[in-house]
Formats: structure tokens, sequence, C-alpha cells
């Protein structure tokens, strides 16, 4: 029987706008037009005449005949001794297309379908560069059942949104087509199957389609460029020398691109595009053997003509003539970008090789990730320790069915590259030579251990999307799935076989190879070349023991006491489900819900502070250092290294963020686990240390980091927007290197050790734990804590300005001269007492997004995905934009300005069509039934509610104002907020002159 959780039905705080939302979806004026059948009268027709016979799909059959039998080997599990995972049911059409299907309730009502092909740019030939990605663009232009861009409307108006529901994502090995459709009821599923087969098998490819789709692909193309993609592809280049890997990436080639005609792209559909390359996965909310019929209904009469093609081979890593065969030492590469930082890659490559998938096959990579577990722990503590480098990590991978590699990658902190390179060889080495010592390994198996366990017990709410993901990739790499707890007995059930020895044998394995490949990315030219790169590679090194982490054990026990247990003085329900408000004696109050809509799962969240307002100008660097280095620099006489012993087989989390309002401890724990991560956080506020060590480490990282942002107009917005739309504030900016100079771990202390005593203290505690054991939690924590020192009233206004609109800023990046970027910014509000109208802007900034989209991608293919986002602080503190931005030419700047002054215009004096707020309303709709299936969405919406109870009020409109509306409200919205002269941003090359 299937279980849905308690904690994921939907909430019957909602159950009076369900029932008013399902009968008009989002438009109040006008019912929403039936998907597809309806649509407007400028729109192109839903149903597109092909120039074949038109056949009405088969009638779905009482019971698919292709499901396989429950005591049959499934396709996915032959040749394997992995226990079945049961709770799939596999099916072969026919025609050979394979399938699996499951019954699952995360999110309730949502059904996911992937639809994968086994093609990718790794099967094109050398005139069909990008022809694999290309025509998954042309399966979403026009199909059998959807006209000219109708897909993504079709896809709206059925409650999905483009990018996060309905994508498509190639890679070199695969195709794969995704669909999250909810409110999954039979006659929407039935409509989703009919328009995904007609993707699939009839997708219209004439000239038309492909030369308005090419330059959208060229436009995602310059959007990637820069000094980053020519890193990776040469980097790709030397280290998959003489393979197809090598030149074969899925954005593809652009003179091959410009070439392509509708001819040589049906061509590869029609040798690649075969029921007998496909597999279709379907997990969601509804029947699998009714899905699978679906699948027998649309999929099962699909016939190409012609044979199967043959995989091209993709070819071996081979070390070239001479190398040495005890260390061979091949390609190499130095790279030199002015903006980038050091960074030094190796690479150690075997040829893959397809594998039986049994338990001791599976039992070796377990095996060899704990070897990575134990060095990359081991770089970890040389690089705290004074390393020549800022961070290093080994990792093992299959790469795209090319090569078995174990990648090393690390960066330098000087022009040293060579200290840094034998800094981490000689830990490596280290590691190849001497077995780990029983208690070095003992840890990293009880790290496994309650990741595996934390796995079975979250197994009910694994959503169905990422469960189908899980299922295309294994057939990816040619591989099965299997259940969580299959994973947790096949770990234990190894243990005796996992020795300090067996470790060794594993590790030593990992670094032995056909060829070793090596690129070093430099700032500075003259540092080295691809000869002495080579020489240092193949140096001798000397195994480095200093990086082994002695054995030591910290104890709870053993840790300092905040103070006498606190007092709980009130607790009663707060209104809001079955939540509970909570107050202790010293002043600090908490929200308590336990729920099962996580199983295994407690999300704890500790608000304190004035948050970014604490802080003067002069602080501002402080602000991310902070985010950084301030849990890592200690508390209650720990340092980093004690406080990942302590988390040594528990379940902690140690995030911290400094928001506009407050900052933020928050964790993802378990309930045994409880009590000790609460302690940890209150032991930060009351009992801190400051080890300069991690504020000096993140100092480097900083000013390592810095000009990289300058390479690409999205580095420059990623560096500049939020200070820029804040009239330059220093606190919303990236800190330069000349402001972190100015920083000192002295400084840090003087400005963080005073803010972790002020303001009021809220704890959230969300999830599968018992009431008396978070109470008791509680007042042995902050419970226990002195009273905290208050904030000044005059930190609590409201700060953060606007620049005077009507005003354009330019900057100018480092990066391709063919990349640009435009913003468009308008000053919205903040704060609960117009929080409904901040929702409806949501709405607004949807259909700016839709006509933007229309204008700049589909008309003009400017820009890939320009984007609108809406931001309406919950707390008032000023701040508050309507944003709308693209990347593009720089010859598009001034058209992206002129089309979003046109669509706005009209939306402040015409307002919106019905359909374009059903193509939104439903969506987001959707989006929040979606969300409040789970905690961290309510702790969102309830943070700040222990002694607020306006947010309480606002929720019971949330899902209205979000998804109700009219033409007349958003037109009245328009004219408010986007009628004004905006804020404009332009990021355009060097030495180039903006056009007006």
């Amino acid at each position: 029987m299937h279980f849905v959780p308690s904690g994921l039905r939907r909430l019957a705080l909602f159950a009076p706008l369900l029932a008013a939302a399902c009968a008009t979806p989002g438009v109040q004026t006008e019912q929403m037009p039936p998907p597809v059948a309806s649509a407007p009268e400028s729109a192109a027709p839903a149903v597109v005449d092909t120039g074949a016979p038109a056949t009405a799909p088969a009638e779905p059959r009482a019971f698919p005949t292709s499901l396989q039998a429950p005591d049959e080997t499934p396709w996915l599990y032959e040749g394997s001794n992995i226990p079945v995972d049961r709770d799939w049911r596999f099916g072969v059409l026919d025609n050979g297309l394979r399938y699996a299907t499951r019954e699952n309730g995360v999110p309730p009502g949502q059904v996911s379908i992937r639809i994968r092909i086994d093609a990718g740019s790794l099967h094109e030939n050398d005139d069909e560069r990008g022809f694999a990605h290309l025509l998954e663009h042309l399966l979403f232009r026009q199909s059998r059942y959807l006209g000219v861009g109708e897909a993504i409307p079709t896809w709206q108006r059925l409650g999905a949104t483009f990018g996060n529901d309905t994508n498509a994502i190639t890679s070199p090995t695969q195709t794969v087509y995704q669909l999250d459709l909810p409110e999954a009821d039979p006659a929407k599923l039935d409509e989703a199957f009919k328009l995904l087969s007609g993707m699939i098998q009839e997708p219209i490819i004439n000239e038309t389609n492909v030369r308005t789709e090419v330059p959208i692909v060229l436009a995602e193309k310059r959007e990637r460029g820069g000094p980053g993609e020519r890193v990776a592809r040469q980097s790709r280049e030397t280290l998959f020398n003489g393979q197809r890997l090598a030149n074969r990436n899925p954005i593809g080639d652009e003179a091959t691109l410009m070439g392509a005609s509708a001819e040589a792209v049906e061509a590869f559909h029609e040798r690649w595009y075969r029921p007998q390359e496909t597999v279709i996965a379907v997990a969601g909310d509804a029947d699998p053997v009714a899905l699978a019929r679906l699948i027998e209904t649309y999929f099962g009469d699909w016939q190409v003509a012609g044979g199967v093609s043959q995989e091209p081979d993709f070819g071996d890593p081979v070390a070239p003539e001479g190398t040495a065969p005890d260390n061979p030492v091949g390609e190499t590469a130095v790279l030199v970008e002015p903006d980038l930082p050091r960074s030094l890659t190796f690479a150690i490559m075997r040829p893959w090789e397809p594998v039986q998938d049994t338990i001791r096959y599976n039992e070796g990579l377990l095996m060899d990730a704990l070897a990575q577990s134990l060095i990359n722990r081991r770089l970890e503590a040389r690089a705290r320790g004074g390393g020549d480098y800022l961070y290093a990590q080994v990792q093992q991978e299959d790469v795209s069915r090319s090569a078995d590699a174990t990648f090393v990658s690390f960066a330098p902190l000087t022009e040293d590259w060579q200290a840094a390179l034998s800094d981490v060889r000689g830990v490596i080495a280290d590691a190849t030579t001497t077995p780990p010592t029983e208690e070095e390994l003992e840890r990293e198996i009880a790290e496994f251990d309650v990741a595996f366990v934390a796995g079975v017990e979250e197994a009910d709410v694994e959503p169905g999307s990422q469960l189908a993901d899980t299922l295309v990739n294994a057939v990816d790499i040619r591989e099965t799935v299997a259940s969580a707890q299959t994973i947790l007995d096949v770990f234990r059930g190894m243990r005796a076989r996992v020795t300090p020895q067996a470790i060794l044998e594993r590790t030593r394995a990992l670094f032995e190879g056909e060829v070793v490949r090596g690129v070093y990315v430099t700032p500075q030219g003259g540092e080295a070349d691809t000869q002495n790169l080579r020489m240092a590679l193949a140096e001798p090194i000397e195994a480095d023991g200093s990086a082994r982490i002695a054995a030591s054990t910290v104890d709870f026990d053993e840790l300092p006491q905040l103070g006498a247990p606190g007092e709980v003085v009130s607790a009663q329900p707060l209104g809001v489900l079955e939540i509970e408000r909570v107050e202790l004696a010293n002043g600090v109050t908490a929200l308590l819900w336990p729920n099962e809509a996580e199983p295994g799962r407690v999300a704890v969240q500790v608000h304190f502070g004035a948050g970014i307002r604490a802080f003067d100008e002069e602080e501002a660097p402080y602000i991310s250092l902070g985010e950084a280095a301030l849990v890592s620099s200690g508390f209650a006489g720990l340092d980093q290294e004690d406080i990942d012993r302590l988390a040594t087989g528990r379940k902690f989390g140690f995030d911290f963020s400094v928001g506009l309002a407050n900052f933020t401890f928050s964790a993802e724990t378990r309930e045994a686990d409880l009590a000790d991560q609460l302690y940890l956080f209150a032991a930060k506020l009351a009992l801190p240390e400051w080890d300069e060590r991690p504020i000096d480490r993140a100092r480097a990282g900083a000013r390592l980091a810095y000009d990289t942002y300058v390479t690409s107009p999205g580095g420059l917005l990623n560096r500049d927007l939020e200070t820029l739309i804040r009239d330059g504030d220093p606190r919303f900016a990236t800190p330069s290197p000349a402001m972190i100079e100015e920083t000192s771990a002295q400084g840090f202390r003087e400005v963080w050790e005073p803010l972790l005593k002020q303001g009021e203290i809220e704890v959230l505690i969300f999830g599968d734990f018992e009431r008396a054991t978070a109470i008791e939690a509680l007042k042995t924590s902050f419970g226990a804590l002195p009273e905290r020192q208050p904030i000044d009233p005059a930190t609590l206004a409201p700060q953060p300005g606007t620049p005077p609109a009507g005003e354009r800023e330019v900057l100018y990046h480092r990066g391709d001269n063919n990349q640009a970027a435009a913003v468009v910014a308008w000053p919205v509000g903040s704060g609960l007492a117009n929080i409904a109208e901040g929702r409806q802007l949501e709405i607004l900034g949807q259909v700016v997004m839709n006509r933007l989209f229309d204008e700049m991608r589909e008309r003009a293919g400017a820009s890939y995905a320009p984007q609108v986002r809406v931001d309406w602080p919950m707390d008032d503190v000023g701040g508050g934009t309507i944003l709308a931005l693209a990347q593009l030419r720089p010859g598009d700047v001034t058209a992206f300005y002129a089309a979003a002054d046109e669509i706005v215009a009209d939306l402040a004096a015409n307002g919106p069509t019905a359909d374009e707020l059903a193509r939104v309303t439903e969506p987001l709709r959707q989006t929040i039934l979606r969300a409040t299936t789970g905690n961290g969405f309510w702790m969102w919406q309830l943070r700040g509610a222990t002694r607020d109870p306006q947010r309480l009020r606002v929720i019971s409109g949330l899902l209205n104002d979000y998804s109700q509306t009219t033409p007349q409200r958003m037109q009245a919205l328009a004219a408010k907020y986007l009628a004004s002269e905006p804020i404009e941003i332009a990021i355009v090359p060097e030495g180039t002159e903006l056009a007006e």
C-alpha cells in the first residue's frame, strides 16, 4: 500500500483557497483556456500538419503487455547480482524501447517524466558538432502536436514552469528530456505523454526552424564564453588528447552550427532518435501500471526505418611514445589568463571499460571512495596547517564513457606552484606507500555509515524527480540502481574486508594509469611552460606523513557547560498547523513543529542580531569574511579540526549567513544529534574562539577570487549588482583586494565579538523529533545563555538606499568582446504591511519575463535566457526591487532597454491578457503548493513569528496573493511601480562605447 507521510498531505490551512483556485486557475475574470486545444487567436495552431497521415493513438490496453513479470530479471539488472529495487516496474516495448515506472508521492500530485536518448555530442560526426544540442532546442520549437513556439506556453498552462519543471540536458553521451508535471490527473498525464511523444518522434525540422533556433543556441554559447570557457576547452583538449571528448563540447562549434541544414539535422535525428536508443523513466503520484499503459499507448507504435547505428569509438587515453612506465607523464598545458587565479589539475588516466554491476564491484567503489576521503581529509589538514595551497582535492571519475580518471586539483597560494605541487604530491605519496591507521579508517567509515543511514531514513521522501534522474543516469553509465537499504547493507556487509592494507591497495590503483596529464592556469606569463610542468609531474617525490591526523578524540562530555539549564515560561500553539511557540526564562523564543514530512531529518535555524544593518561601511569586508570563517574560527575551546572530529559519525550542519535583518545559523541534523547541534550553535554565541588560521585563509581566498569576476558580464553582475542597486552601499559589495588588505584577524574579532552578544534569539526546530527531546535540548543550550545585550534602535531603522532613478551605470569587463549584459531595476517596497502587493508583483514580474523571453530570445536571438527577479524583503529594511536582466551582444544592450521600456509601458497602459496570466499564475500556484509540503518553506515564512504576530496574519493570503489576480490589478501595479524611470546598468567589453 502506498503511504504518503502525514506532513506531505495538502495542508488544511489552504483548503478554502484550493477550492477557489481549482475552479478558476489564476484568473478571476475568465476561465483558463483548456491546455493546447484552445489558444489565443494570434498563436500558431496547436496541431501541425506534418504531411504524414493523421493516425489516432491506439486505444489503451487493459494491462500493459510490455511489463516484465515480478519473477523476471528486469532489463536494467541483466548480468548483475544487485538486489532489484522492486519499487520500480520495468518493461520493454516490442520496438525495443525500455522503460521503468514507479509510484512516488513526493511532492503530492506530481509525476516526473524523463525520456533519455542514448546519443550526445560524442555521437556527432565532425560536420555535426552541436547537432545533438541543437536538436534538443528544435524539439521544443515545433512538433507533431505543438505549433511554432507553443511548447513552453502549453507546459505553463499545464502548471509546469519552464527551466525548472520543463527542460532538457545534452551531455557528451545522452540527451534527456525532463518534465515534472504538477497535479498530474489522468487527463493531464494523457496530454503530457501525447505531446512528449510528438516532440520525440516527430519534431518539425525545417529550414525556418533551424535558422530561427541556431541564433538562440549561439546566444547560449556566447553567454558561456570567456576565460573560464577557454580554460575548460583547452583543459579538455589536453586531458583527453586523442579522444573524441577532446573536441566534442555539447554546445557545439559555431561554424558547424551556422552551416546546419534541416536535412542534416533530420539525418542526425533519424540516426539516433529510435526506440532501441530510448529509455523512459517515470516516478510520481500515479499508478505505475497506468503509467506503463501510457508509454505503450504513445510510444508502442514508434518505428524508424533502417537498422540501429553503431556507436562510434570514443577512444582511450594513450601515453605518448617514450614515457616512463612507472610515471607516464604525457601531455601538459600552461594557460595564461590574467584574470583567473592559479590552479593546477593533473589526472591519472585509464581506459573506461564496461563493467558488470555486481555487489563485489560496488564494494570496490566504496573502498575507492573511502580512500579518496582519507586523502582529502589529509589535504585539507595540510591546507589549514599552512600548506602552499588554498585547497586541494582528489576525485576519481568515470568520464563520459571515455576515461576512468583520478583528478587532482589544487590552487597554489603564490607563484611558487612547484612548492604547492610538492605539498600535494607528498600527501598522496604517503597515502600510496603506508596504510592508514585503524583510527583514521574508522573515522571515514563512521562518516559514510551515518550518510547511508540517513539515506534509509529519508528514502520515503526522496522526490520522484530525483529517483527518475538517478535511473536514467544509471543507464548512461551502464549500471543499475539500488535502494538506500541495499546500499547500507552492502556497505556494512563488506566491513570485515575494509582493512588498512585493502585501502592501501585501492589507493595505489587510483594513482596508476596509462598516462598522466596536467594543466596549469596562471595569471602571469613566464611562471611555467609545458616542459617544466611535465618535469615537475615526473619528478620523484618523497612521502610526507605530516598531514596525517593524529589519533585523538573529542567528547561532548568534556566541553564546558554554557550555564544552568533554563526553564520554559510559556508554551502555546502558534495558530498555524501544529506549530508551538515556546519561550524560555532568559527571553529566547522558539518554534517547534514535530512532523513526519521528512523522516529522519530535523531542520534547525537560529536567528539573532541585526544582520547587514549592524555594520558600518568601514566594516563591510568583515561581512563576507564572517560568512566564510566565523564558525570555523572555533568555539568552546574547539578549533576546526576538533569540530570535524566531534562531527564524526554524527549529522551536524554549520551554515552561517548574514541577512538584511538578522544573522542565521542553520543546520540539517537528526533527533539523536539535536541536543548537541543546539549546543554547538549556542556555544558559538557564548564561548567563541578566534583562531586566526581560518580567517587568514578566508582573506586569501577572497583576494584570489576577486579578479575572476571581471572576466565576464555575469561575473561583474555577481560582484557589483547588489551594491549598484543600493546606491553603492559597500556592505552589499564584494570586497576588493584593497579592502581585504585593510582587514586582520584582530579586526575580525573586534567586529564580530560584540555582534554575537547582541539581539534577541529565535530558534526554529522543524522535523522528525519528539517534543520532549527538543524542549530539553533548548533548556540546556540556548536556555542556559546569559541575558542578551540590546541592539541600538538606530541600527534597526531601514537603511539600504537606491540610486536616483533614470541613471545608467556602465561597467567594463575583460572577457570576450561579444559579451555584454543589461539590467533594468525599479525600486519597490519592503515589509509585511503591504506584502500582498509584493507577492502580486511576482506575477507581474513573470509576465514581464515571458514577454522579454519572446522579444529577446525568440524574435531577436539576442539573449538566451532573460530573467526578472522580484525582491520584496519581508523585514521592513528597504531595498526592494523588480529587476530585469539579460546577457547579450554589446550591440543589443540598447535594444534590451527599448524592449523593456515598451513592455512595461504597454502593461501600464493595457495590462496583460488573460492567457498571459494563466501561463504565470498556474505554475506559481503549483510551485507554492509543492513548496508547502516541506519544512524549509514554513521556516522561511515563519521566521520572526515568535515576536511579530503580523507574520502569522499574512500567511492565510499567501496562496491567493501568488496565484489569483486580474489583468486590471496587474495594470495598476505596472502603472504604480514600472512607469517611473528605472535604474539602468550596462556591462560591456573594455574599449566598447555603449550606443545611445
